[in-house]
């Protein structure tokens, strides 16, 4: 599975829109969206963060 898709799982995982997400993260929106279309490559390190803070906040809906 590409970055791409895994980022798109997890933001979908929390039930966040991009807007939400981002904010959240303290990402930049055209930054979000633009690893998302895949006009750039979210760094692995940062997915992998994202995915923890996601797990141990407990935001998955899962």
């Amino acid at each position: 599975m590409a970055l791409r898709d895994e980022l798109i799982k997890l933001r979908e995982s929390t039930g966040m829109n991009k807007k939400k997400f981002s904010e959240y993260f303290g990402i930049p929106y055209r930054t979000f969206q633009d690893w998302e279309l895949g006009n750039r490559r979210v760094p692995e390190y940062l997915l992998r963060l994202m995915e923890y803070k996601v797990k141990m906040e407990k935001l998955d809906q899962k």
